[in-house]
């Protein structure tokens, strides 16, 4: 480990001295800023969010209409009460920005949420066995940027759990 030092800069002499840049350092400077806003010009025109750092990213780059809805996706357990088990928030080793980038590969291979709800049982032996997995969207309606308190749920895909009997 290496000791951490502090420069005592009350000792310093002040100095009215201005260092400049050369013309040549200044035409480098000038033609590096002119290139990095012309690719981000091209890349805001032209491209999309993969275009990043040269093109800004969409959620950055544009303004939500403040009476559209607000989508919230999250991956729940279900057990034979109907109960919500949330497994969106870490509870399976998995993020909830790392279970929405994979939403379009969840709803198009749903035996994936069965390995979340293995995951889950084997991180919490003790909780109450899950029968189903499913991933929901809930759009929270808004009135100029502010809650409604109205939502409405999609059910993107649900995923019955097998019983141990009728696994191979």
């Amino acid at each position: 480990m290496v000791a951490v030092t502090y420069r005592d800069t009350t000792e310093q002499v002040a100095t009215d001295q201005v260092v400049r840049l050369s013309a040549g350092a200044r035409l480098i400077r000038l033609i590096v800023a002119a290139a990095i806003l012309a690719l981000t010009l091209a890349g805001t025109v032209v491209s999309d969010d993969e275009a990043f750092p040269f093109g800004p990213p969409r959620m950055y780059a544009t303004r939500a209409d403040p009476d559209a809805p607000v989508s919230s996706t999250r991956v729940v357990g279900l057990t034979d009460d109907g109960a919500e088990v949330p497994l969106s928030g870490g509870e399976v080793g998995l993020r909830r920005a790392e279970f929405e980038g994979q939403v379009p590969r969840l709803v198009t291979n749903p035996e994936l949420l069965g390995l979340l709800a293995a995951t889950y049982a084997d991180n919490h032996p003790d909780a109450e066995s899950l029968q189903a997995v499913a991933i929901i969207v809930r759009r929270y309606e808004l009135d100029d940027g502010v809650r409604t308190g109205a939502y409405v749920d999609d059910v993107l895909v649900t995923y019955p759990i097998p019983d141990p009997e009728d696994r191979p």
